[in-house]
């Protein structure tokens, strides 16, 4: 084997950050247009304008969230069955949320009557926001641990509720998950756009980029006050999966113990900060392209924030904190993980090409009289 057992679950920890950061600037851009596609467009024109700047892209934009939940339940699958199980009412709420999209998309231009196609503007709309807030929704209450258990043949069980996940802390984290989408979808939009869509656009994608650094400050405040996990017992990295055999405690501050540890861990939520505000400047100055990057780079910095603070857990129990699921304890076989590694050296370059291929390819503005021309072939 290429590497040994410690270090591939290393690797993966990294890859599912990286996969995860994948779909949040690619598919999170097409939930950001569509969070702003009923306020940007005040004609039919003008939503056909926001909603073809993404119409050649969406689906493609799709790959990263499948593969996303492929690695998942390849690398880590103790942890894709206790999320699509026990958060099995908030992933129907983002799987019924998602319908909207495709039919939106595909329907929307069939038939030439006003209220039909708000009434389709409005389920995209609906697509693209409620999945930006629940996925935020989610990873906050990572924080706050997930209640549940294995007994001693590793069956697990769930003793939560949906309406327990929306707690004032993971709802606070579903707005700056929302607001940073906003902010991707509304700078991608900008670049795409020109004129009163263009200038409308850069202002909302303005309003969410500051209202999402007050937010992420804000949820970093919060969480010193939460009590954390951490290890106590001795960890053997090279270990099959078991979680029960550790010990955890809950303490105050565990949370932030990686960032005393490893200070230049503290450049994750430096990047969750400053490239906002540097996209809202970048924005009003115009300078589209480069604040989509940047408004990335804050895409990067807030989601490695999440993982930075949460390492080496994934989903901690507040049940039975010593079932608590960690990279070390919870992944496939060293086999497995192995031939994985293989797939993704293999495809995820291809994927990437490809998608820059096709951005590159149909770059350029989408105008209202590109759309009246196109009458029959676009969205």
């Amino acid at each position: 084997m290429l590497f040994d057992y410690a270090t591939l679950k290393l690797i993966w920890w990294l890859l599912v950050g990286v996969l995860l950061i994948g779909f949040a600037i690619m598919d999170g851009h097409d939930m950001g247009v569509g969070s702003l596609l009923p306020f940007v467009g005040k004609n039919d024109d003008e939503r056909r304008v926001v909603i073809n700047s993404i119409g050649a892209h969406w689906e493609g934009n799709q790959v990263w969230f499948i593969t996303a939940g492929g690695a998942l339940f390849a690398a880590w699958p103790m942890v894709y069955a206790l999320a699509f199980s026990g958060f099995y009412w908030a992933m129907m709420a983002v799987l019924w949320a998602l319908f909207f999209r495709p039919v939106g998309f595909k329907y929307r231009n069939l038939v030439k009557d006003q209220r039909w196609r708000n009434a389709w503007d409005w389920g995209l709309f609906v697509g693209s926001f409620v999945p930006a807030v629940v996925f935020g929704v989610a990873f906050g209450n990572l924080f706050l641990g997930v209640p549940f258990s294995f007994d001693q043949m590793m069956r697990s069980t769930y003793t939560g509720s949906f309406f327990q996940l929306l707690n004032p802390f993971a709802l606070l984290c579903g707005l700056v998950s929302v607001t940073l989408l906003i902010m991707q979808g509304g700078a991608y939009l900008a670049h795409r756009t020109e004129g009163v869509i263009q200038d409308r656009t850069v202002k909302y994608a303005m309003i969410s980029a500051i209202v999402m650094v007050v937010l992420f400050v804000g949820a970093g405040v919060w969480i010193q006050s939460i009590d954390g996990y951490a290890i106590t017992s001795q960890i053997d990295p090279a270990a099959l999966a078991n979680p029960l055999t550790k010990e955890v405690v809950v303490q105050p501050g565990a949370w932030m113990a990686n960032y005393a540890k490893y200070p230049m861990a503290w450049a994750f939520p430096a990047l969750g900060i400053i490239m906002p505000l540097l996209t809202a400047v970048l924005l009003k100055a115009r300078k589209t392209l480069t604040a989509f990057v940047t408004s990335s780079l804050a895409i990067v910095g807030v989601i490695m924030t999440a993982g930075v603070s949460l390492f080496p857990f994934i989903m901690p129990s507040s049940t039975t904190p010593n079932a608590s699921l960690t990279i070390w304890d919870s992944v496939s076989s060293h086999l497995t993980l192995m031939v994985m590694l293989y797939v993704v050296v293999l495809l995820l370059p291809i994927v990437v090409f490809y998608t820059s291929w096709a951005y590159s390819v149909m770059r350029g503005k989408v105008t209202v009289a590109y759309i009246r021309e196109n009458d029959h072939t676009s969205y």
